[in-house]
């Protein structure tokens, strides 16, 4: 038998209890779930509404959701089902969320850029002209219950500063409505010093100077370099003072490969359990994968559930 990479962790993730707990307070959201015709996406929404974190609405092939529903078991009869079969069941359920008919829109068996492609564009209506969307990660270690908010690492590909901006605002407003009273961010990059040569660094800088005036509520530092964010340690060694330091609440990426890096080591290697969702948009996005676990699924549906009580 083949030995497990040494570098993967054996532990498994664990949705953190207080997040369940929080979304399950509220008002149960209408979940639309866009090309519901596969097992998968079925069994992600099925977990949601067995833990009272979604009203499913099924969109898509309406032959083609029955027959996996049989496929599963799921007894969908009490369900509303729209049929809107492919790239028509995006439009569908940006349709829905704009008319007031669903609280939040779930990714199912379809291409990510066809599913966004009918949701984001301003033309959907559910986001105002010039706006900006953000992914964010809720990252929680093992038995503990305190959440990093890492954006962006699924959405903005290489975001210019004006979009690195709104994650930051989006993880703030998100931070204070998870309860967190006075969220603490870092913007990452490879140094704590500002070098012309790695523009980043100038602009987190900027970022960083921005915020004392645009986000009075949080604490804001940059550029930080990795080993500063997590380490208090290591901010005392290099003389670095910042009340982010080593206590970080969110950490801003630079661009999506350093953020997906970030979140698939805690994910791998630390068994980590990362819920993630989309938000700037009417209404809270789930991006769910087919490789998600359970507990990463029902992170991202209770975390959906509390951006849509905002």
């Amino acid at each position: 038998m083949t030995e497990p990479f040494p570098f993967l962790s054996p532990v498994k993730p664990v949705v953190p209890p207080g997040l369940l707990d929080r979304a399950q307070r509220l008002k149960t959201p209408r979940v639309a779930l866009v090309n519901a015709g596969a097992a998968t996406p079925l069994r992600g929404i099925r977990e949601a509404a067995e833990h009272e974190l979604a009203e499913p609405i099924l969109i898509g092939d309406r032959a083609k959701i029955a027959t996996a529903a049989d496929e599963i078991g799921y007894d969908i009869s009490g369900l509303r089902v729209v049929h809107a079969p492919q790239a028509a069941a995006s439009v569908e359920a940006a349709r829905l969320a704009r008319e007031g008919e669903a609280d939040m829109i779930m990714k199912g068996q379809v291409h990510t850029s066809t599913f966004l492609k009918g949701i984001l564009p301003s033309s959907a209506g559910l986001r105002a002209k010039g706006s900006r969307c953000a992914h964010i990660f809720h990252i929680t270690m093992p038995h503990s219950e305190r959440p990093l908010l890492l954006t962006d690492a699924g959405l903005n590909v290489d975001p210019d500063v004006a979009t690195r901006m709104a994650c930051l605002r989006h993880a703030v407003e998100l931070a204070l409505h998870l309860g967190i009273p006075r969220p603490r961010a870092a913007l990452l990059a490879a140094t704590e010093d500002p070098v012309p040569t790695i523009p980043n660094t100038m602009e987190s800088a900027a970022i960083a100077q921005w915020a004392k005036g645009a986000l009075p509520m949080a604490d804001v530092s940059g550029p930080m370099a990795l080993d500063l964010i997590w380490s208090r340690h290591a901010a005392e060694v290099k003389g670095y003072e910042s009340p982010v330091s080593g206590d970080a609440d969110i950490v801003v990426a630079p661009n999506i490969t350093a953020g997906n890096a970030i979140f698939k080591l805690m994910v791998l290697g630390m068994g980590c359990c990362a819920g993630g969702i989309v938000v700037g948009a009417k209404v809270p996005i789930l991006l769910t994968s087919r490789s998600q676990r359970a507990p990463a699924r029902l992170a991202s549906a209770a975390l959906g559930a509390i951006a849509a009580a905002r």
